[in-house]
């Protein structure tokens, strides 16, 4: 596909990826049919590629491909991946380009046998890592991060697998759900700060790890726990060990996760992501309440807070937007006049909703502007007499570092404008954001002070970053 005219429909921020893994003791169960369920449940963590390995009799097989999981793995390709443990990823790319080299899971075959990885996340010390391997004379086919770790572990399978990963995480530094498989083994491990979720689910034989709880659902499996941060799971024939590979630190899971890119029918740390968004919703009511005829969500994730708007001001709730569920990242248009209205392909209004109406839009966040100023754009154009914005996370103002698709700083609209000067160049009657505070009392924290990254909202970062290069 040439994508010269490429347009980006959305300027939401985009998760890195979702991770699968799937062990079971019986030889003849098709794990690789139970990633591919689990991934896609997924999905929505990553559209640019997909793919899954397995291991029969210690041999290990890979296929991935560009594309979404159900135009990678047709039943004929499926069919060719025969064992009882496999590991499934989707990606979306913030580190390396979009293309296949950078497509995982990632394989090392070397003489002790065979490893594959699958990550979730970003190590902000990969460049490092990566000219260290180098200069040790281990090559690399990609420019993902991702690869620093399995060439970290291959490195060191020679003091056995257990050394091996313990040693690698102590290497590498940044936010990781990775879940690697051996030739008898199935491992998960979360980074000391429990940025990225992982979590752990028992399947009818085996086990199951997952980014989200949902594709443990969807797979029939049993949820049983998140992954503790800094927390490793050897999973094989024996069972489940764990043990905890750093000292206790500052619990940072990325606050993001509840507001957008998270599943709603997941549970994350002991937070219902769905519930979470009701709440947000309910103390955007409390906190910047306006006199209005319907309140509405931009769907997705600002369906849920639009009911708890609605049930906090007693707004009527109504679904005025029609999203496009068949427009993905991004589109071709032939000509600049057409790309300028790109928004009109992912989104529409009922115009018999809103004509007429003093109307309050609930967004999960505003990065670039674009989207929210062509959607009150559209709003006008079908007849609202008022457009409010309420949206569900403070002002995004700084990047993430952490393995989610954000701009540079230059590019957040939140950065160089107040409040106030945002919402009139959005061309809205009123904007307010969720305050920092209503948004932890929206997760009903119940860990330690500080227990969420809010990163991209203050600038302050549970780990040492490395900075933007201007």
């Amino acid at each position: 596909m040439n994508l010269k005219n490429a347009v980006y429909t959305d300027d939401t921020l985009h998760e890195a990826c979702g991770v699968v893994g799937v062990f079971s003791a019986d030889p003849e169960r098709d794990a690789a049919s139970l990633v591919y369920y689990g991934l896609f449940s997924l999905q929505h963590r990553g559209q640019e590629s997909a793919g899954i390995a397995v291991v029969r009799d210690r041999v290990m097989a890979c296929r991935k491909g560009m594309g979404l999981v159900g135009e990678v793995f047709t039943p004929e390709v499926l069919s060719t991946l025969q064992g009882s443990t496999a590991v499934g990823h989707v990606r979306y790319s913030t580190v390396g380009t979009s293309s296949i080299e950078n497509a995982q899971p990632f394989v090392s075959r070397f003489k002790l046998g065979s490893i594959a990885v699958v990550h979730n996340g970003t190590l902000t010390n990969a460049p490092v890592v990566r000219e260290l391997l180098e200069d040790a004379g281990i090559g690399f086919t990609s420019s993902s991060d991702s690869e620093v770790i399995v060439n970290l572990i291959a490195k060191n399978y020679k003091k056995g697998l257990e050394k091996a990963l313990t040693d690698t995480i102590q290497f590498i530094k940044g936010s990781y759900a990775l879940v690697v498989m051996t030739g008898e083994s199935l491992v998960g491990a979360r980074d000391p700060n429990g940025i990225r979720p992982l979590c752990l689910g028992k399947i009818e034989g085996g086990w199951i790890l997952a980014s989200e709880s949902c594709a443990i659902d969807a797979v029939g499996g049993t949820f049983l726990r998140d992954i503790e941060p800094g927390e490793l799971v050897i999973i094989n024939a024996e069972g489940v060990r764990s043990f905890s590979f750093s000292e206790k630190t500052r619990r940072g899971v990325c606050a993001f996760e509840y507001v957008y890119f998270a599943r709603p029918d997941s549970v994350i740390d002991g937070v219902d992501v769905y519930g979470s968004r009701i709440r947000a919703g309910e103390i955007l009511g409390r906190e910047s309440a306006v006199l209005a005829d319907l309140v509405m969500g931009v769907p997705d994730s600002g369906i849920p807070a639009a009911i708890g708007y609605g049930r906090a001001t007693g707004t009527p709730f109504g679904l005025g937007f029609v999203k496009n569920k068949y427009v993905g990242r991004t589109f071709i248009a032939p000509n600049q006049a057409l790309r300028e209205k790109a928004v009109f392909v992912k989104h529409n209004v009922i115009q018999s909703e809103v004509q007429g109406k003093r109307v309050v839009i609930i967004d999960d966040s505003i990065v670039r502007g674009t989207t929210s100023r062509r959607l009150v754009a559209i709003l006008r154009n079908a007849g609202a007499q008022e457009v409010h914005i309420r949206v569900c996370s403070p002002p995004v103002r700084f990047p993430c570092y952490f393995g989610i698709d954000t701009p540079h700083r230059k590019d957040l609209i939140s950065n160089m404008n107040s409040v106030t000067e945002l919402g009139k160049s959005l061309g809205a009657d009123s904007l307010a954001f969720i305050s920092e505070g209503g948004l932890l009392e929206s997760l009903a924290l119940h860990h330690e002070k500080g227990g969420y990254c809010l990163g991209c909202f203050t600038g302050e970062y549970p780990i040492p970053v490395p900075g933007e290069a201007l």
